[in-house]
């Protein structure tokens, strides 16, 4: 049997931790699941109280589910270097702050990312696109605080300080780039916006848009190869997590745009996703743009 299966040697506390890092992950995504619910039953009205049809909301709530799992894990692969009970408090307090973050992250996507909708009011009202951009953005959002988890060291203030501090580059950078496509829509569609367009429920565009927000964010982890962190340089761990995720990702955006050329050059993409609304060719430039983030960050990895 040795011949066929080689196993490394395991440590018998791994069952342990497992058991206990799943409890309290499972417990953490129910905590979240009462809470989007609870927040979405105090909604102006009660059109989004039937959940098993609104199928924006469950888009939704899943992406946050999935942003929460993607923080757990870094807690996960942080708190699995110390003892059982650092073990716990790690993924609790972690946890904790998982769910603020995304909480807070989710406001200001919809204050000041899509201020020129009401995000909350079209999710309730089944749209569909504007929850999947609600759930990438989550998705996002806890790519890179999962990056910054893993890059800090020790469990103390200059810890919660940096987290907060790629929390804060994370908006800063999503933003920007949720602009910049704002800008080249117009640019390319001259009767609308990039937001009056999803709250139209254009899915096409969100799907591109969605794999726009996923990329930029996994091009962004890259910058944890990058950077030395120092517990008391606060000002130098933000600044070097802006400018070289800003960096990252507009070198992303460069590669994708000339894998599109050679991918889809007989593909008009404005008429197919923007007028059209090709799910299919929006698909595809997701994919790219995912797949070359993935590519550029084990590059640099």
């Amino acid at each position: 049997m040795s011949a066929l299966v080689n196993l490394i040697p395991v440590s018998p506390d791994l069952w342990i931790y497992l058991v206990t890092d799943m409890v309290i992950a499972i417990s953490l995504l129910t905590m979240l699941r009462w809470i989007s619910g609870r927040l979405l039953e105090d909604g102006k009205d009660n059109r989004g109280r039937a959940n098993h049809d609104n199928y924006a909301y469950g888009i939704s709530v899943a992406g946050r589910m999935m942003a929460l799992a993607v923080v757990l894990a870094g807690a996960v692969e942080t708190s699995s270097k110390g003892d059982i009970e650092n073990s716990i408090v790690t993924m609790l307090v972690y946890g904790a702050i998982g769910i603020l973050l995304i909480k807070i992250g989710r406001y200001a996507h919809d204050k000041i990312v899509l201020h020129r909708l009401d995000k909350e009011f079209h999710i309730q009202d089944r749209n569909t696109s504007i929850a999947l951009v609600d759930a990438s953005s989550s998705i996002a959002t806890a790519i890179i605080i999962k990056s910054v988890l893993v890059w800090v060291s020790g469990f103390d203030i200059q810890a919660f300080i940096a987290i907060f501090s790629g929390f804060l580059v994370s908006q800063t950078i999503l933003l920007t780039m949720t602009r910049i496509y704002e800008r080249r829509f117009r640019e390319n569609n001259r009767s609308g916006s990039l937001q009056s367009s999803l709250t139209k429920g254009q899915m096409a565009l969100a799907i591109q848009h969605s794999g726009h927000l996923l990329g930029t964010a996994l091009a962004v982890t890259a910058a944890s190869n990058l950077l030395e962190y120092k517990p008391l340089g606060y000002v130098s761990n933000l600044t070097g997590w802006l400018i070289i995720g800003l960096a990252l990702t507009f070198v992303l955006t460069a590669l994708v745009t000339i894998a599109r050329w050679f991918i889809l050059s007989n593909v008009n993409l404005v008429q197919e996703i923007d007028q059209q609304h090709n799910v299919g060719v929006a698909s595809i430039e997701l994919a790219l743009s995912v797949g070359i983030a993935l590519i550029l960050s084990g590059l640099i990895s």
